[in-house]
């Protein structure tokens, strides 16, 4: 993992995540990928995903849903 790339990158929680300090995750996008981490552990590990691949999961959520 390159950390002076990560170390630049502008993390954001969603809108929907409250200041109670529950379990909300943070997200950062490049040119060409999204990472996701914990906010409560915000040097640990993070997850990196392609754009597509982050455009398919988003795209499934929900689909079986009524």
């Amino acid at each position: 993992m390159n950390t002076e790339r990560s170390a630049q990158l502008n993390w954001f929680k969603s809108s929907y995540s409250g200041d109670e300090g529950g379990e909300c995750l943070e997200a950062a996008a490049d040119s060409t990928a999204l990472r996701v981490r914990d906010s409560k552990e915000r040097g640990g590990p993070r997850l990196t995903f392609t754009r597509s691949a982050w455009s398919g999961f988003v795209s499934g959520l929900g689909r079986d849903r009524p």
